[in-house]
Parts: structure tokens; sequence; C-alpha cells
């Protein structure tokens, strides 16, 4: 397995127009990520529309990829759930399906309180204890936010080994865990942190540009990367104009990387002004859009 740092892209999941799992495309999207810049890749995460992923589809899909990609390319799969003892079995399902790591979201609309989201990752880590646990950090997501002190707490379990942070205002070096950016925007902000990287968005479009970020940070050529990042900004944003993964869908369907961004309900494609977005974003960036 490779280390659990780097540039880690959250693949989108791609559909076809009926709406079942294309996993040609999925297969193909993979390897081009890998070819360009990715460390490792993140299978059915928010942007890989886990919620509306069967645990079949999901470790069927996470199988597919990694017999296509080899025994040596790092795959996280996300296998948090709202419910303790899902996530428990869709990790162990993970692990037999060849995931190196599993990233492990707050429980969402439950609303535990500390003792609770403590208590579920104990739970976890115990019945799974060779895979290592992401811990992933989305308030915006799943209401409830878990604070650097609870944080702290979750490293002292023996096998959860990081945090994917995507709450900014508390974006902090914890002790005993890496730290993963878990937004765009603070990807560069992570590695001067001292953080072990970030899994992204935009690295499916630009995903040179931010190993180069990587790259440079890792050289301390921070001025280089900074430079990059800045460079890039317009697109962070327009990854965000809408829920993700509808804008990163457009946009790789515009370029042509996947056939189409259909979306399982209740997400829906980007409307015509969001497009308008995502349109201008590649271009600032030096992709032209292949279809409209």
């Amino acid at each position: 397995m490779s280390a659990i740092k780097g540039v880690l892209t959250a693949m989108v999941t791609p559909f076809t127009e009926s709406g079942t799992v294309d996993e040609t495309a999925a297969l193909r999207l993979a390897v081009h990520l890998l070819e360009h810049g990715s460390h490792g890749l993140v299978i059915s995460g928010s942007t890989g529309e886990a919620p509306t992923l069967t645990d079949e589809e999901a470790l069927v899909l996470l199988s597919a990829i990694r017999k296509e990609v080899g025994e040596d390319t790092l795959l996280i799969c996300g296998t948090g759930t709202n419910y303790t003892q899902h996530s428990i079995e869709l990790t162990k399902g993970a692990a037999d399906a060849g995931a190196d790591a599993a990233l492990i979201v707050t429980p969402y609309y439950n609303k535990p309180n500390p003792a609770g989201i403590k208590a579920h990752f104990e739970a976890i880590a115990a019945a799974v204890p060779e895979m290592p646990i992401i811990a992933y950090n989305i308030p915006s997501r799943v209401v409830v936010n878990v604070p650097p002190e609870l944080l702290a707490e979750l490293a002292e379990i023996d096998n959860v080994v990081a945090v994917k942070q995507a709450n900014n205002d508390e974006l902090q070096p914890v002790e005993g865990m890496d730290l993963l950016a878990g937004n765009d925007d603070v990807f560069l902000r992570t590695l001067e942190l001292g953080g072990a990287g970030g899994i992204l968005v935009a690295s499916h479009l630009v995903g040179p540009q931010m190993r180069e970020i990587w790259d440079a940070a890792q050289a301390g050529d921070l001025d280089r990367a900074r430079e990059i990042d800045a460079s890039l900004r317009t697109l962070y944003a327009a990854m965000g104009v809408t829920t993700n993964p509808i804008p990163v869908k457009a946009a790789l369907a515009m370029t042509g990387l996947i056939p189409t961004d259909a979306m399982r309900l209740p997400l829906v494609p980007a409307d015509a002004e969001q497009r308008t977005t995502v349109r201008a974003a590649l271009e600032s960036v030096g992709l032209a859009p292949v279809k409209p």
C-alpha cells in the first residue's frame, strides 16, 4: 500500500443515462487520474455519490478498480454511514474488495453527541483492526462538527490514522493524526501546516497542477506552490457553484473524460447558468470544453 498522502482524488461515479453505474467509464477515469497527478483515489465518497450507491455497487466498483490499477495503488473507500453496524459491515466488505483504508464520515442525521461519535469510531476500529481509518469531518453535510479536541481523542484509537478536514475554520494539526485537506481551496494551506495532502475534487481536471503544488511544497518551494494555487482559484470556486459533485461531473462531461454528467436523484445535472460558470473556469486553466 502507498502511504496516505499527496493528491488523493475523490473520484466521481459515472452513471449511464439510464442510471446504472458505468463501470467502463469509471475504470477509464481511474487510470486517467492516476496518470495525471493523483497519488491515489477515494471510491464511494461524497463526490462519488455514495448516498445513492448500494453497498454491492460500491464494492463491485472498488473491486473492479483494484483489478484495473493493480495492488500498489492507494485506494480508499468511503464506508461511513449513520448506523454503526452498517459501517462495520461495509468497512469489512471494502477490506475484502481491496481497499487500503476506509474513509469514515461523522454519522449524519442522527446528530450524535461527542460520546456517541467516539463510540462509533471505536466500534468500527475494533471490528476491523487491520484497516487504517480516516475520520471525515464535514459539518456542512452532516450538521455535527468534530472539534480539534474530539479529533485528538479519536487519534488515540490505534487505527484511526488521519482526518479529512472539511471545516476550513478548524484546519490545524492534530497530534497523532495525519491532516488531509477536505477542500481544494485549503490544499496548499494544509501542506504549509505540515499536512499529509488532500482528498480533492479539482484534481479530476487539474491533477498535474495540483501534483506540482504538492511536489513544490515537499521541495520547500512555497513561492512556486502559491503561484500555481493562485492560478487555480477560479476553478476551485466553480467546483462549488452548486452542490458537489454536480459541477465536477459537468466539467468532466464537457471535457470528454466521462460520457455524461448523469446524476442519481435527488441530485440533478448542472443548469445553464451553472454550466456557464464551469465552462469559464475550465477555460481559465486552459481546458477547452469539447462538449456543450
